[in-house]
């Protein structure tokens, strides 16, 4: 179809049902344009501890949280959390989704159950638990910090078995749990995929297009909006406010183009 001007608008590769196939970084590619590497942003994470399926549906406020690269902090944030059936999920995790960029490398999580208490704090109050539950099991011993749901998963990740009384604990396991309610580490952690991704990051090289008008600085009357771009940003508010002014503007500039060439 000959047109004096043209517009990809085709969306990215997140949510494939709804038509978002990416069909447009082919198009980009078929111009000359250069397409960065696509992945999947803002999206929940798959993690082979058992832990996390076992606390499926339980969703943790307040939660700090840090994600590792290779072993080298890259994030950190504060707020809500969701074990799902395959991993994690909930606000801090797609926002922490956004800073995996690296193909190869391994990323770990840690959580901080107890954020608004320091270890030395944390270690008092749950020995002032355990004074007062000396006769119950651990896990028992734990309603007043934890919830019912992560109490066994949790001793599990210490290697304390739940019904140990509190009575039997020696001080490296009391320091143990408070270690693990600190930082409790999630390892191998890798995007759940383009299918629950909120955007997809990558796109056509921003290099290559005009900022102000969206044309492709390589194809006359060829223009790009919303996220078949390189451009994507932490929540799907922005996203879309990306789409609304790069579609603004592109189709501005478009029709100012077509309407030149009649």
């Amino acid at each position: 179809y000959p047109c004096a001007a043209a517009v990809v608008a085709t969306g990215g590769r997140s949510y494939p049902a709804t038509g978002s196939t990416g069909d447009g970084y082919g198009f980009a590619e078929a111009c000359g344009h250069r397409v960065t590497r696509l992945r999947p942003s803002l999206v929940s994470l798959d993690c082979p501890n058992p832990l996390c399926s076992a606390c499926a549906g339980l969703t943790l406020k307040n939660v700090g949280i840090r994600l590792y690269e290779n072993g080298r902090p890259v994030y950190s944030d504060f707020g809500e959390l969701l074990f799902t059936h395959t991993g994690v999920s909930g606000p801090v995790v797609l926002s922490a989704s956004a800073h995996m960029r690296a193909e190869s490398a391994e990323y770990a999580l840690e959580i901080d159950l107890k954020p608004a208490l320091d270890r030395e704090t944390l270690d008092r109050r749950v020995l002032r638990d355990f004074e007062e539950r000396r006769n119950k099991a651990v896990k028992n011993a734990l309603d007043g910090l934890l919830p019912a749901a992560l109490r066994a998963p949790l001793l599990a990740e210490t290697d304390i078995a739940p019904e140990t009384p509190v009575n039997a604990l020696t001080r490296a396991q009391r320091a143990s749990l408070v270690s693990a309610m600190k930082a409790l580490r999630l390892s191998s952690l890798t995007p759940s995929g383009f299918d629950n991704a909120v955007v997809t990051a990558g796109g056509v090289a921003l290099s290559e297009i005009d900022p102000k008008t969206m044309a492709s600085k390589l194809v006359p009357g060829l223009y790009f909006a919303g996220e078949v771009l390189d451009l994507d940003a932490y929540t799907g508010g922005f996203n879309l406010q990306i789409a609304f002014s790069t579609g603004y503007a592109a189709g501005t500039a478009a029709a100012a183009y077509a309407l030149d060439r009649r």
